[in-house]
């Protein structure tokens, strides 16, 4: 099987998301693909971060009716901060028969050299990158695969800003996650 891994801090996850993962799913040769929520990225403030556990369950409810598509906790048994190579080997051993790729925007492309072990991801793994504003995506990679995924400018900072504010940022999130974020004090 061969599953796309869109990695995320998903603090909270969105639509944005939700449409960038179906899309990767229905228009690449990805049988599904797998949310790893990340409990703590090496390159964001973990101060910002609401609980992991609360994280994985929205990412859980904004996926129900999607078959293809899965929510992920590996990273949660891993040392912390979170390394995509760590994770890798791990689902590697976990999962022999499934052949992992990456899906990211152009922008997290574009800094992938400071990534833990870059060189070893850029060699052993296929990347799927979407475009993002300002971020062209460097060619010269032999495996990486541009998809031309809708753009999208909804992002889970300005949703905790605006829940802050109590803005009505119903439409930019999953009836499921606005159901579980309404009335909590998650990000408010």
């Amino acid at each position: 099987m061969k599953v796309g891994l869109y990695f995320g801090s998903f603090n909270p996850i969105h639509i944005g998301h939700l449409i960038i993962a179906n899309h990767f799913q229905q228009f690449t040769d990805l049988d599904q693909v797998w949310f790893v929520v990340s409990p703590q990225n090496p390159f964001k403030n973990k101060q910002s971060l609401a609980n992991e556990y609360d994280r994985l369950e929205m990412v859980e409810l904004a996926i129900k009716d999607y078959s293809n598509l899965r929510a992920s906790n590996i990273e949660f048994s891993l040392p912390k901060p979170s390394y995509t190579i760590d994770t890798l080997i791990h689902l590697n051993e976990k999962f022999p028969d499934h052949k992992f790729s990456l899906i990211m925007g152009s922008d997290n492309l574009a800094g992938i050299g400071k990534w833990k072990n870059a060189d070893i991801l850029l060699r052993d793994y296929d990347f799927y990158v979407y475009p993002r504003p300002g971020y062209n995506v460097n060619e010269s990679y032999n495996n990486v695969e541009i998809v031309d995924a809708p753009l999208m400018e909804i992002s889970s900072t300005f949703i905790r800003s605006s829940f802050k504010e109590h803005k009505n940022i119903k439409p930019m999130l999953p009836q499921k996650v606005w159901e579980y974020l309404d009335g909590s004090n998650l990000y408010g």
